[in-house]
């Protein structure tokens, strides 16, 4: 059996307890963008907030690229979130290569080169690469300038985040 069947069986036993109540509309105060990592999975908890309050836009790497400017539109413009956390973590897989090494490797696998995604946004420093996602964020026009937008490094050893701070700016608080 699968583990998508697996999950399907689980589904069909543990939506019996669900309670639809708390379903209505979403109204998020924070949206959280972060990796697809597995290990992050309990962030949500790690930072002490209610699942109902948090937009999560996940994507390895944590990418804002054009998917993520989207969500983070529709967040703060439609459902209201007022603050954005752009989280990314020490040990990502994203630091392991670059994108031509990537692209090579694909292009040899498979013997046909690719035409997208056009960047896989690898990095090799993950604070600089949370302050472009920070600037990239921050810079979009769509994103109201009094939406806060902060930078973390969630730390794998520890399950602690620390703040990435632009140079210019002083601490938030």
């Amino acid at each position: 059996m699968s583990l998508i069947d697996e999950a399907l069986n689980a589904n069909a036993t543990i939506a019996g307890g669900y309670d639809p109540g708390p379903g209505g509309p979403p109204s998020p105060k924070i949206a959280i963008v972060t990796c697809a990592d597995p290990r992050l999975s309990g962030i949500v908890r790690l930072l002490g907030l209610a699942d109902a309050d948090v937009d999560m836009i996940r994507n390895v790497g944590t990418v804002i690229d054009d998917d993520s400017i989207r969500s983070l539109v529709i967040s703060t413009r439609v459902l209201g979130t007022r603050e954005i956390m752009i989280i990314n973590h020490d040990d990502c897989g994203m630091l392991r290569f670059t994108d031509d090494e990537l692209e090579d490797r694909l292009r040899n696998e498979t013997g046909v080169s690719p035409i997208a995604p056009a960047k896989f946004y690898s990095f090799t420093d993950t604070e600089q690469n949370t302050l472009e996602q920070m600037q990239k964020a921050r810079s979009h026009p769509w994103i109201a300038a009094d939406v806060a937008v902060r930078g973390f490094i969630f730390h794998l050893d520890t399950g602690r985040v620390s703040e990435v701070l632009p140079a210019a700016l002083p601490a938030a608080g």
